[in-house]
């Protein structure tokens, strides 16, 4: 039996956590660069927290400039157990309206201009992502969302675009008709797969703010509208997270999906092949099994 330490990744509109006991914000330095912002940390309800601004405080970083790797191993390094993705989204499904929220379970990776591991070249692994998400963790989070009073739909596959522009028409009718998706967004991925190769326990949390283009009487995707709904969500979303720890409870088994053991038989270099400045990054994300 080890300790929760819960992770909160925040997307747009969600920028810390209300009622943290000791709240200091900390650097954390990583092999891969400085991650978003710096970390908060303390404690909520007896187990201990940490938050971290995906796009920074100010919300300076796009999409494609988060520097995914360096905030999974910030998270890692700091002892987080179980992360917390909270991230707007609009919607391809009429029943999924702005101002729900989606556990989603299933994501297709449509980024291109982002690193998407930590290994390669010196160090070749290679993880299952079929099932990108934690089922024990996103239950948790919809739990506490059903307990919140949040219209929350459980299970949904994320389109991951790299954005920053949002789709065209015929990119959305596709992505909804064609390919059966459910949500769409810009910052997921990579951000599961990193998180499932440094061994943590991951869900998203989708706050839906818009339609997407394809529906008939939402026209095109309004900023403004999208920010309007964005303040709401951002009030649900920090109910939930205050929720967590006293659903997961301070005292933690070893993930009965797997999760913390991921790497378990992914790491295909053998030892004597290693790069050893590779190794010496992976540290913090690889270091049980190295």
């Amino acid at each position: 039996m080890s300790k929760t330490k819960i992770g909160v990744i925040g997307g747009s509109g969600v920028y810390d956590i209300d009622g943290l006991e000791g709240a200091t914000w900390q650097a954390v330095e990583t092999p891969w660069g400085a991650p978003s912002d710096e970390v908060l940390t303390g404690t909520l309800d007896g187990v201990e927290m940490a938050f971290l601004p995906r796009h920074a405080r100010g919300h300076k970083l796009s999409p494609s400039t988060v520097p995914y790797r360096a905030n999974i191993d910030a998270l890692k390094r700091i002892g987080v157990t179980d992360v917390i993705s909270v991230s707007a989204c609009g919607s391809f499904r009429e029943e999924m309206a702005p101002g729900d929220f989606v556990i989603v379970d299933q994501f297709i990776d449509r980024t291109f201009a982002r690193e998407k591991s930590f290994f390669g070249t010196g160090c070749v692994a290679h993880v299952s992502v079929a099932h990108p998400t934690c089922p024990r963790l996103g239950a948790a989070c919809f739990e506490a969302a059903e307990a919140e009073g949040i219209t929350v739909h459980n299970g949904g596959t994320y389109l991951a675009m790299e954005g920053p522009q949002f789709s065209s028409l015929a990119e959305s009718k596709m992505y909804r008709e064609s390919w059966g998706c459910d949500v769409i967004g810009m910052t997921n991925m990579p951000e599961a797969k990193l998180a499932r190769e440094a061994e943590l326990c991951y869900a998203s949390v989708a706050m839906i703010t818009d339609y997407d283009s394809w529906h008939p009487d939402h026209g095109e995707v309004d900023v403004t509208k999208i920010i309007e709904t964005l303040m709401g969500n951002s009030a649900k979303a920090k109910g939930l997270v205050a929720r967590l720890p006293g659903i997961l409870g301070a005292d933690r088994a070893p993930c009965p999906h797997g999760c913390d053991r991921a790497l378990e038989f992914a790491i295909i270099t053998q030892p004597d092949a290693r790069d050893p400045e590779v190794m010496a990054k992976l540290d913090a994300v690889a270091g049980r099994v190295l």
